[in-house]
């Protein structure tokens, strides 16, 4: 059965460009969230194998939401997606206990090789 993802980013065309290179390399996207809020709510419901998600977002940013995600399950697969000059932020993030991270604008073969590190 094919790993599911659940991608979290503000902007439509990023979900969409990160929804196609993850159906191309054969994982299935069961859910898109646009905020922090929205994400922890569809993790919750969806229980991904793995988490896209931006740091930068309206309501709630990536970081805090990651925080939430990790107390309801402390084992969550989570990438973070991040502008070249958000390097604090992505420190931020991994501290927090993301698993990697993918910088914008984004490259498919880092995306695939993220995905591969973590989901086997």
């Amino acid at each position: 059965m094919a790993k599911e993802i659940l991608i979290v980013d503000d902007a439509q065309f990023m979900r969409t460009m990160l929804s196609k290179l993850v159906e191309e390399d054969g994982y299935k996207v069961v859910g898109e969230a646009v905020d922090g809020k929205d994400a922890i709510e569809k993790y919750k419901e969806l229980e991904p194998d793995l988490v896209t998600m931006d740091i930068t977002m309206p309501e709630m940013d990536g970081i805090e939401a990651m925080e939430h995600i990790k107390d309801f399950d402390p084992d969550a697969d989570i990438i973070v997606c991040s502008a070249m000059g958000q390097k604090p932020m992505v420190v931020d993030a991994l501290e927090a206990g993301a698993k990697d991270f993918i910088v914008k604008p984004i490259k498919p073969e880092k995306v695939k090789e993220a995905l591969a590190n973590i989901l086997g």
